[in-house]
C-alpha cells in the first residue's frame, strides 16, 4: 500500500497513491495507517484525490483507520473523485467525516 505522509502547519497530510482501496488492500491499508498515525500531529488528512475505486472493505479500512487513533486526533478526507464520492455519500459516511475539496484547503487554512 503506497501511502505518504508529509506534515505541513501542525497537520498530517497522507496521500493515498493507489487507484483503488479494495478487499486485497485493506488490511494493509490500515497497518500503514496506524503506522503513520501513532505519533505526528493531531489533525490527520486522508487525500484521496489518486482513489478511483472504493469497496465495503475499503470503506471499512478508512473508518476503521479513523477509529484507531488516539482520542486527541482528528481525520478528515479530501480530494474524493465522483466515484469515490459517492460511495461516501449512499453510505452517509460524508455524515461522519469533514470532508475537504483538496488537502491543500485546511492547510492553507492553518498556515493562516
Amino acid at each position: 500500500m503506497d501511502l505518504i505522509s508529509n506534515h505541513r502547519h501542525g497537520i498530517n497530510v497522507i496521500t493515498v497513491n493507489e487507484a483503488r482501496i479494495d478487499a486485497s488492500v485493506a488490511i494493509k491499508f490500515k497497518d500503514t495507517m496506524r503506522a503513520l498515525t501513532e505519533t505526528g500531529p493531531a489533525h490527520v488528512i486522508l487525500d484521496l484525490s489518486g482513489v478511483d475505486f472504493v469497496d465495503s472493505s475499503g470503506l471499512g479500512a478508512i473508518v476503521a483507520a479513523m477509529k484507531q487513533l488516539s482520542r486527541d486526533k482528528q481525520m478528515d478526507l479530501a480530494g474524493l473523485t465522483p466515484n469515490v464520492d459517492k460511495v461516501f455519500r449512499l453510505t452517509r459516511m460524508d455524515s461522519i467525516f469533514t470532508i475537504h475539496e483538496n488537502a491543500a484547503d485546511p492547510v492553507i487554512r492553518a498556515a493562516g
